[in-house]
């Protein structure tokens, strides 16, 4: 007759096991580890964190005045001076300091970025939310207003836009004007998807559990539904300011852009090809070089946002 052991196996037992207390894994932690592992995404964050910092304290930071004509101690003005100690980014064709004036480009450029973004995260969010909770007559309404700002070109319309600014004098001088105008232009993809998103949302379990417990509209859109729709905002809203980034500058590249004499990336790289012809390439390589690493972090940011906000996304390092 076989011998069955009753001996219970080595282990801590149930009640040393009593103390013990696992952490739960939140939807916080488990972004962090997606977008944590997504490495280049990690960098392009540090650099533009650092891009940022710089922009914002450009004020107090121990620089020259962008706007100052920078001379030597006999009074002439020191104009095109190559890369130096006292001038390490060199001076423009009329004297003033590139390294003042890339550090006080970027507040213009990111300033518009901000208005850009605030805007097209409003205006996308609230008629996509409308349209995709109201199918009928109101979703009819408002995706036609989005088919005809999609449908609107959108470079020459701003170029037409930035010049009447220019004519206008009651017109604040500054990256408002162009970052209204580029939020105004640049909301209609988002308003898409937000309506495909609710379109999709509202018919789920939850909402449907929420309407029988007697929730109204504005509840249900706002604590049921938007909450699981803001991923693809967030995405699409972070795209929408690299592309708004572009545009200013090509708007001040074609000079339509914000108003001299405030410095912009977009109108330094004009100006710094024109002299690069003549052999004087450091306000174009340097003025460039800002513009192109702050819209590819924003972009490989928003990557990594939308790697770590989709959970049907594989974690793996890139």
């Amino acid at each position: 007759m076989t011998d069955v052991s009753l001996t219970p196996p080595d282990g801590p037992t149930i009640e040393e096991t009593e103390g013990l207390s696992v952490e739960p894994i939140t939807q916080w932690k488990l972004f962090r580890a997606r977008f944590g592992r997504h490495r280049l995404a990690m960098v392009s964050l540090l650099v533009l964190g650092i891009i940022v910092v710089l922009a914002l304290a450009a004020p107090i930071l121990p620089i020259n005045d962008p706007f100052e004509l920078q001379r030597d101690a006999s009074g002439r003005v020191l104009e095109n001076i190559a890369p130096r100690g006292e001038f390490p980014l060199g001076t423009d064709d009329i004297g003033r300091d590139v390294l003042a004036r890339v550090v006080h480009g970027g507040r213009a450029s990111l300033a518009v970025a901000g208005i850009t973004g605030f805007l097209v995260a409003s205006l996308g969010t609230i008629v996509g939310a409308l349209a995709g909770y109201y199918p009928g007559a109101i979703d009819q309404a408002l995706m036609r207003l989005v088919d005809i700002i999609l449908g609107l070109p959108l470079l020459p319309v701003a170029i037409v836009a930035g010049r009447i600014f220019q004519e206008i004098d009651w017109l604040p001088e500054g990256p408002l004007p162009i970052g209204l105008l580029l939020g105004i232009l640049l909301w209609g993809s988002l308003s898409r998807i937000v309506r495909a998103e609710f379109l999709s949302l509202r018919e789920k379990e939850y909402v449907e559990a929420a309407r029988a417990a007697g929730a109204n509209d504005r509840r249900i859109i706002f604590r049921h539904i938007l909450p699981n729709a803001i991923s693809p905002i967030i995405v699409q809203t972070t795209l929408v300011v690299g592309a708004a980034i572009i545009i200013e500058a090509a708007l001040s590249f074609l000079g339509f852009g914000i108003k001299e004499p405030t410095p912009t990336w977009g109108a330094m790289t004009a100006d710094g090809g024109r002299l690069a012809v003549r052999g004087f390439w450091w306000m174009l390589v340097f003025a460039g070089s800002a513009l192109v690493a702050t819209v590819l972090s924003i972009n490989y940011v928003g990557d990594g946002l939308r790697d770590a906000l989709d959970p049907t996304q594989t974690i793996e390092r890139k």
